[in-house]
């Protein structure tokens, strides 16, 4: 009888360190990828904008005015691909997720920020 109970109290001690961990994770922001954030985009000539969800994956196909972007919303983050321009810089920036990055397609006169 006594190895049940303390194999009860192993497990209950366990289940309460792993919603410790869990509480901890969700309280910090790590869960739910991109929630709340958004990513802003400064284009073209006129310096248009636009506020994009980091929080639904999606791509985004946008004309500047001098090259036509491909972005992508994967996994709360944001990323320039299939880049038009001849030196595909702006790919290189890689996959953009925490407040304050940011990328630019000189060509294209566009960037974008995660806010």
């Amino acid at each position: 009888m006594k190895l049940k109970k303390k194999t009860i109290a192993n497990i209950i001690f366990v289940l309460v360190v792993l919603a410790a961990a869990l509480g901890i994770w969700l309280l910090t922001g790590n869960a739910g990828a991109g929630a709340g954030r958004t990513a802003v985009l400064s284009y073209g000539d006129d310096g248009a904008q636009m506020r994009i969800p980091l929080d639904r994956d999606k791509r985004y196909d946008i004309d500047t005015g001098t090259y036509t972007i491909h972005l992508v919303v994967e996994d709360g983050g944001i990323r320039f691909v299939d880049s038009p321009c001849p030196d595909h810089t702006c790919e290189s920036f890689g996959v953009l997720s925490q407040e304050g990055d940011w990328a630019a397609c000189l060509p294209a006169r566009a960037s974008v920020t995660v806010e």
